[in-house]
């Protein structure tokens, strides 16, 4: 009884802290060029004449001028300076503005990191602490920085993203806004200097802004920001018909490339469906600590840190039946989804070895289990 009381309490204090938070409104685009920073900007002002405390907490113009122009008459929370490496830099002082208390601040680069030393590693971080004080924010993101996107956006760009947000810190957002051009308009705006130096445009136009890559980019800002509506809409309006949630089940093993692509690709899912996902490690007698090497050992750590900054839950279970263990952990958690890698994975390849895997066909067909191969 006593316990019961306790949840209570925590879920009313829960209650009461989101609706202390500052409200959330992040502009995305599919690359850089297409006019968020100069959009946030423009709202400021216009929040600004509306007699609303707006301030800057940190902006990147790259020196466009379109976007230098809009800063004019926007007071700025000054950065704050720190040494790193023999240099002054400069970084967003964030104890200033939970200081200062504006109504709304304006922060640039959510993927960005921060130097280090700093209190907080990453930008998002340091927006949820404003949020969490009653601030709102507006802030940026361009969609290659999305975590579950990262292969897919390494595939279309060939170019390697290391700044990146977890998939939650948008779902916490009060608002997502598209900030949209066509490839025609984005590389003319390019051709014109009004995104890089002319000097950089030549290199630019043969790398990043191709016409094939930009709609591929294009298409995913679109997708994720119509999923973010979806999202809104079944949180916002009630449903007369309740849905049966769906929970997924991502199957790992040792190795790092397949674990990878399988984690970041349910977590995705698991987005789309605004549901909860798993992660499942069967440790054979073979995959025993002391059998396997230490960067296996190591690049397993990492995919089950991936899977819980991606909102997944870990489950670890030491068995040497792997297909019969996998059904036994869908059936303890009500999976509606178990999400496997490719056959040429050993994985793959030891689960259609055994005669188990034939039971977990039959018993699946028998329910409302679906099966996901992961390419």
């Amino acid at each position: 009884m006593d316990g019961e009381k306790e949840r209570s309490v925590e879920h009313f204090l829960e209650l009461i802290k989101k609706s202390r938070r500052g409200k959330f409104k992040v502009y995305i685009g599919m690359s850089a060029g297409v006019g968020k920073t100069f959009r946030m900007l423009q709202e400021a002002q216009a929040l600004m004449r509306n007699g609303i405390d707006v301030k800057i907490g940190y902006i990147e113009t790259h020196n466009r001028k379109e976007t230098v122009a809009q800063l004019e008459g926007l007071p700025v929370i000054p950065r704050r300076k720190l040494f790193y490496k023999g240099k002054e830099l400069e970084e967003m002082d964030l104890k200033a503005i939970i200081s200062l208390r504006p109504e709304v601040v304006l922060v640039d680069e959510l993927a960005h990191t921060n130097i280090e030393g700093s209190s907080n590693e990453k930008r998002w971080q340091d927006v949820l602490e404003i949020l969490n004080a009653g601030i709102n924010v507006i802030s940026a993101v361009n969609i290659q920085h999305m975590e579950s996107l990262n292969e897919e956006v390494e595939r279309i760009t060939g170019a390697k993203i290391n700044e990146r947000i977890p998939d939650k810190v948008l779902q916490l957002a009060d608002e997502v806004v598209n900030i949209d051009l066509t490839a025609d308009e984005l590389i003319d705006r390019l051709k014109e200097g009004k995104i890089y130096d002319e000097k950089k445009v030549p290199m630019a136009l043969n790398n990043f802004f191709q016409a094939d890559r930009i709609l591929q980019l294009r298409e995913l800002a679109l997708r994720e920001v119509a999923h973010q509506v979806e999202r809104k809409i079944d949180i916002e309006i009630p449903k007369t018909i309740k849905l049966r949630p769906e929970l997924f089940l991502a199957c790992i093993s040792t190795n790092d490339e397949s674990a990878k692509i399988i984690i970041r690709k349910t977590a995705r899912l698991s987005s789309y469906y605004r549901s909860k996902f798993f992660v499942l490690y069967v440790q054979t007698s073979r995959e025993s600590s002391d059998k396997i090497n230490l960067a296996s050992q190591r690049h397993l750590i990492n995919n089950m840190k991936l899977a819980t900054q991606l909102g997944g839950e870990v489950i670890k279970v030491k068995s040497d039946r792997i297909a019969q263990t996998i059904w036994e952990t869908a059936e303890k958690y009500d999976i509606t989804t178990i999400c496997l890698g490719k056959p040429r994975f050993k994985f793959y390849q030891v689960i259609m070895k055994t005669a188990v895997f034939t039971q977990l066909l039959n018993k699946m067909s028998k329910t409302d289990i679906d099966l996901v191969i992961l390419s």
